[in-house]
């Protein structure tokens, strides 16, 4: 099983692909250097399998590469970021 995470920009969101299959993806409104995140959604099927927490690492990532902050709006994003200290950096 292959999973990516991408950023599809005219959607507005990062995308979690399992075997090229849209799995769940994460809203990110950008406005300027700061990215709201207000909605993060793994679809049923996919759960229990860690893909969250893969999907959120794989945007905050890519946000940190690009220079950007965050302002975690969803509750998920939100206590991902206060498990995992190492991208508290990240918050506006």
């Amino acid at each position: 099983m292959t999973n990516n995470v991408v950023h599809n920009t005219d959607q507005r969101r990062y995308e979690i692909l399992v075997d090229g299959i849209l799995a769940g993806f994460a809203e990110a409104h950008e406005d300027g250097d700061v990215v709201t995140m207000p909605h993060t959604e793994i679809f049923e099927q996919f759960g229990g399998q860690g893909l969250g927490s893969e999907l959120v690492s794989g945007a905050l990532d890519d946000i940190r590469v690009r220079g950007k902050k965050i302002v975690p709006t969803c509750s998920y994003v939100e206590r991902f970021v206060q498990k995992h200290r190492d991208y508290a950096d990240l918050v506006a």
